[in-house]
């Protein structure tokens, strides 16, 4: 995989340095645990992991590299953290996580942070609906978005569960000509296969 030049993409929401940059293949089958955290998945074939954490309580992974496609864990969010490192707390402060939010309040908090770390006014959740994550009664919600330097549509999918006051969600984001369509069915596979040890 060719070192990350420049990727903006919700869900890992801040630019990533070509020089710190290092991906590593994810086993298949063997259960991993992501964000450092108590969550794991089985990647399933063709994953490959970012060394660096763009967020405080995440990690990205790409099958195709991250100008095309990723997939972002956020794992734990207590309440009053944000999704993302801080850029501008003064001027543009990022929204946090409170534990009484409903799923719509999820959807735009993660839509709130998108906007403000990538720059762009052209977000917009699609849809939301009920599912099962983490063997929890979840949510998922649709997205897309472009960003300012760039004319390409990516579209997106979350989702996730709040659990003993955490939050815990899975999102992929891709190109929306070919990369998502082609790339979702490997992404479900890492979202459903999600638990907690």
């Amino acid at each position: 995989m060719k070192p990350l030049v420049y990727t903006l993409c919700a869900a890992a929401l801040v630019a990533t340095s070509p020089a710190t940059a290092k991906w590593t293949t994810m086993p298949e089958t063997v259960p991993v645990a992501v964000a450092k955290s108590e969550m794991t998945v089985v990647a399933g074939p063709g994953w490959n992991q970012n060394s660096t954490r763009p967020f405080p309580k995440g990690e990205t992974w790409s099958i195709d590299g991250p100008l095309l496609n990723t997939i972002d864990f956020y794992a734990g969010i207590g309440a009053g953290e944000s999704l993302a490192k801080e850029r501008d707390k003064k001027r543009k402060p990022l929204p946090k996580f409170a534990v009484d939010m409903l799923p719509t309040d999820i959807a735009q908090l993660y839509e709130q942070t998108a906007r403000i770390m990538l720059g762009t006014s052209e977000f917009s959740v699609d849809s939301i609906e009920p599912t099962t994550f983490l063997n929890r009664p979840g949510f998922k919600f649709s997205y897309h978005y472009t960003t300012p330097d760039e004319e390409l549509t990516r579209n997106g999918e979350a989702q996730g569960v709040v659990t003993d006051k955490k939050l815990y969600l899975i999102a992929f984001n891709a190109a929306a000509l070919y990369y998502f369509k082609t790339g979702l069915p490997s992404a479900h596979l890492v979202m459903a296969s999600a638990s907690l040890k």
